[in-house]
């Protein structure tokens, strides 16, 4: 039987590389007996591989461009940055990986259309990789947008915490001067903006600047776990009526209010994440708007996902899990990847 595609709209693959040493083509089994009982930087337990990815059909990956930003609490994450200079050079060093990654037959780029079909089509397994910017500071200015978008970059979110651009997670505020520059040169290049992380008055002031299809790639509902980082109903429905996507985030913090790594793995199930899918659906009417968007191995691990998961394989089980909840076989495909896939045919150029 052929498992149905899926698309996993967040994933930090050149980071997990450059700064914590994780091979995308290592297996989860592999990358977990090097690390042994002290996972990189104490993130968790690692979750993706790349036999992980084949033995559960994921074709598209939304992979990031993520650089943090200087802190006391991150001298020991090998690398940070503290200028605009810094944290461009940083996000080259990651596109350059995603090239090198694209020389092997198994991964491809994804920058048009053409692209797409190619990986989503192949009789043989490949990984299909759009270029997801988390964190809009390497664009040294609004001007330089287009330049991101010749080297591959297909999509931006303009936050992470506070950036020059955009309040954040932690961070309340509206976009800067910068940001409101930006908008509109993203939506002149023909990249899509991504709301996951952008302060909630960020947002709001995006939808003035910015008239393209907006998307959350990793995102849950505020209405079950009430904090910043999370999508208000009235958010919700912004993304909604631009026929965006939100992909739902498989941390177990962001799916249920209070939990933390004191508590069980084994007290949040899939039945949490479909409660925040089922919401996103009542609000749209309908079963178009939501995708998954993981974050997996982003800062935390296999620890702190649902009891359900122990590698990214095991987000093939969500399709039992919705079935149950009373979605058809159509809305199930939808929400494993054929959503995040009508977006991209959309948006990308030919």
């Amino acid at each position: 039987m052929t498992l149905p595609l899926i698309v996993d709209a967040h994933q930090d693959i050149a980071w997990n590389k450059i700064a914590l040493g994780r091979d995308l083509f290592d297996s989860v089994a592999a990358t977990r007996a090097r690390e042994g009982a002290s996972p990189a930087h104490g993130e968790g337990s690692a979750t993706v591989g790349f036999p992980e990815l084949v033995a559960g059909n994921v074709r598209v990956i939304f992979a990031t461009l993520y650089v943090a930003q200087a802190r006391p609490d991150r001298t020991g994450w090998g690398k940070t940055y503290s200028t605009p200079a810094e944290a461009h050079a940083q996000a080259m060093e990651q596109i350059a990986y995603y090239a090198m990654l694209a020389m092997d037959p198994r991964v491809s780029l994804i920058t048009t259309r053409g692209d797409l079909e190619r990986v989503i089509n192949s009789p043989e397994h490949r990984v299909g990789l759009v270029i997801l910017m988390e964190g809009a500071d390497p664009i040294i200015a609004p001007d330089q947008t287009q330049e991101w978008f010749d080297g591959g970059v297909r999509i931006v979110g303009p936050a992470w915490s506070q950036t020059r651009y955009s309040g954040g997670t932690r961070a309340p505020g509206p976009l800067t001067a910068l940001g409101r520059a930006l908008m509109p040169q993203l939506e002149r290049a023909g990249i899509l903006l991504d709301a996951s992380h952008m302060a909630e008055r960020s947002f709001f002031d995006a939808l003035e600047y910015y008239n393209g299809t907006i998307i959350a790639s990793h995102s849950n509902c505020r209405a079950f776990v009430n904090a910043d980082r999370q999508l208000t109903d009235a958010m919700i429905r912004e993304i909604i009526a631009r026929d965006g996507v939100i992909g739902a985030v498989f941390y177990n913090r962001f799916l249920k209010e209070g939990w933390d790594k004191s508590a069980k793995k084994d007290a949040v199930t899939f039945v949490d994440v479909v409660r925040h899918v089922k919401h996103i659906c009542d609000l749209a009417g309908n079963a178009q708007n939501v995708g998954i968007g993981t974050d997996f191995d982003g800062g935390f691990g296999m620890e702190s996902t649902p009891r359900e998961i122990d590698t990214v394989a095991d987000l093939q089980k969500m399709g039992a899990a919705l079935s149950s909840a009373g979605f058809s076989d159509a809305e199930i495909r939808g929400f494993l990847g054929e959503n995040w896939i009508r977006v991209l045919r959309r948006v990308l150029p030919e």
